[in-house]
């Protein structure tokens, strides 16, 4: 394992716990008095218990999505997913609580009451110490849950280990697949063992035999703990309210005057253009740059760019056009004019997307970077010589035996799938899967389907002998690939300009494709692929490894 890939699953256990810790203490600090409210009052405790289990039964990523339009929740990022997670953990922790109180016998209410303690201090006395042993044992299922939940969390860019399982899923890379799943088991496990540990040392005694617990107030509480039970206590404690407000004060601040965040989306290129951008930033000035990397689908990161949460990614001309300003098609084009026209299109749609940009959303767009990924329809080298296929138009016919897989995005964007069935009359034997895009080149080359949409310049059309059609129609839109950042943060640091203007025209797509394939395929990192490149190219600082 790489000490890169070591260290960033350190930082992304630490972002896991964080969202957890922080989660299950808001579900505490809730479940608690509302357990107690609700105990007495069966008709409010069906209503409550009932919309918590409607909660749990909502898939776990369509709560993330839903709060992602929530405004007071600031969109993408830990907000939402800490609301989700809370969310989560209510119900376990509710029903421990109130069924801990309905098993009190009622005869020891009764004697508290008889010997004068008034309803609140037979509830701290007598009731909430025999609820002990229901309420650790919900605890700690909530906070497995929570652990196993909180992976999903990297969907809407909240970081944490499901960051390595998305990128891992993406690349088809196992080794990610165990960097995410690994640690969050064993958090799991640990947090679950020093609970439960928690749990055995906390017992209920006699006042007149065991030095009381008093509440700041004066109230003896009959709960007594010895030295182990105090360590494991002090370990919740910590991660309950020490961490969470280390997340709130002590974490990195995006957007100060000595720091800027690159994002990136969810795959490999992607992954590779933003930590390029990120390591001429660090070579060439003082800034510190904050990777928020893997935020998922173009929209998300996106939003994440318009709200100011990160500073600056590489976008697709045709993306920003069609996904993003919501522009219609571009007019198919013959195929004996796309050569001529070609290069004065691309910067037809460049110069409008970026005015538009500016216009609408105060960002800039940038140059490109020199070389332009396309969605390529796809199909096995095989059947393309079997049947003498090069173009898309000659994929209909025999289409219409096939099956086909496209990612979530392109089934949805106005320059996706819908659009490029009625541009060709293209039609399959049934609709198209849907799945990540990672896991439809393996997919295709298994032979479970026969066509797919993918990057023209991802490194597994090669490894994989897959064969792209030609766009014979002119149907997709120039993608070049182009940063873009915000205007303010453009004035905030100024030296940011002339380093990524020095980036213009430097990647061809057969580079692009080279790097792809040497992260897909050779298992090697992102930072050191573009590191080694930086200093093939002569960009790399002085000093660099």
């Amino acid at each position: 394992m790489s000490s890169e890939l070591l260290r960033e699953i350190l930082q992304r256990s630490g972002e896991h716990l964080l969202l957890v810790a922080l989660a299950v203490a808001l579900a505490l600090a809730i479940a608690l008095p509302l357990g107690v409210l609700i105990q007495e009052r069966p008709r409010l405790a069906r209503l409550v218990l009932g919309t918590a289990s409607v909660v749990q039964t909502i898939p776990s990523l369509a709560i993330f999505g839903l709060l992602l339009s929530v405004p007071l929740l600031g969109g993408i990022g830990p907000t939402p997913a800490v609301v989700a997670l809370t969310l989560y953990a209510l119900l376990p922790l509710l029903r421990g609580l109130v069924s801990g109180l309905s098993l009190v016998p009622p005869g020891i209410n009764e004697a508290g009451r008889a010997l004068g303690l008034n309803r609140r201090q037979v509830l701290l006395h007598l009731q909430f110490p025999l609820t002990i042993p229901s309420l650790m044992a919900a605890l700690r299922v909530a906070t497995v849950i929570s652990v196993g939940v909180a992976t999903i969390a990297a969907a809407i860019g909240a970081g944490g280990l499901g960051v390595f399982i998305f990128r891992g899923i993406a690349t088809v890379n196992n080794t990610l697949l165990l960097a995410g799943a690994l640690p969050s088991a064993a958090i799991a496990l640990a947090a679950d063992a020093a609970l439960g540990a928690l749990e055995k040392r906390l017992s209920y005694q006699s006042p007149k035999r065991l030095r009381q617990w008093r509440w700041p107030m004066g109230w003896p509480i009959g709960l007594r703990m010895d030295w182990q039970g105090r360590w494991a206590a002090a370990f919740l404690v910590v991660l309950l309210v020490a961490i969470p407000l280390a997340w709130r004060w002590g974490g990195p601040k995006a957007n100060t005057a000595t720091t800027v965040v690159i994002g990136a989306k969810g795959y490999t290129e992607q992954l590779i253009l933003g930590e390029l951008l990120a390591q001429e930033i660090e070579a060439k000035t003082p800034l510190r740059v904050k990777r928020e990397f893997s935020l998922g689908s173009t929209f998300l990161v996106h939003e994440a760019l318009r709200r100011g949460r990160i500073d600056g990614y590489v976008e697709y001309t045709g993306t920003a056009w069609t996904a993003i300003l919501n522009q219609p098609p571009l007019p198919p084009q013959p195929q004996q004019q796309r050569a001529e026209q070609r290069a004065e299109q691309r910067a037809k749609v460049w110069q409008n997307a970026r005015q538009l940009y500016s216009e609408r959303y105060g960002l800039r767009l940038f140059p490109s970077l020199g070389f332009e990924n396309t969605f390529a329809i796809l199909i096995r080298r095989a059947d393309g010589q079997r049947l003498g296929l090069r173009k898309i138009s000659d994929a209909v016919a025999p289409a219409r035996q096939w099956t086909a897989a496209f990612g979530y995005e392109f089934l949805n964007r106005v320059d996706g799938f819908s659009g490029l069935a009625q541009r060709y009359g293209l039609r399959f034997a049934k609709p198209p899967s849907a799945m990540d895009l990672g896991l439809t080149y393996r997919a295709l080359a298994d032979g479970r389907v026969d066509l797919i949409a993918g990057d023209s310049t991802n490194g597994l059309i090669a490894v994989l002998q897959l064969q792209q059609l030609e766009d014979d129609l002119g149907y997709f839109p120039p993608y070049d690939a182009v940063p873009v950042f915000q205007e303010a943060s453009l004035r905030r640091h100024p030296e940011l300009i002339t380093i990524i203007e020095r980036l213009t025209g430097r990647l061809s797509a057969a580079t692009m494709q080279k790097l792809n394939a040497a992260v897909d395929q050779q298992r090697q990192t992102p930072e050191h692929v573009v590191r080694r490149w930086r200093q093939e190219m002569g960009l790399a600082a002085a000093g660099l490894p």
